[in-house]
């Protein structure tokens, strides 16, 4: 069976992720939707630096542009 990045990423819905950024930052929270450029939607969103929560974010929109990996936590 074949595989493919969406495909990935539709397993990935409704589970935590964490979302690292070309500005080095990393937002971890609940892949809620997502669309072909990979923009995505996270809910009970946080932003971590060096593995330590700096602050809630609630609901956010990520654009796929910026996004440089995303991985099931």
């Amino acid at each position: 069976m074949e595989s493919r990045p969406l495909d990935a990423l539709n397993q990935a819905r409704n589970q935590r992720v964490i979302v690292e950024l070309k500005n080095n930052k990393q937002l971890v929270g609940k892949l809620v939707s997502f669309d072909i450029h990979i923009n995505v939607v996270l809910d009970e969103c946080e932003e971590r630096v060096d593995g330590e929560m700096k602050r809630k974010l609630g609901t956010v929109f990520i654009r796929g542009d910026t996004i440089i990996l995303l991985s099931m936590e």
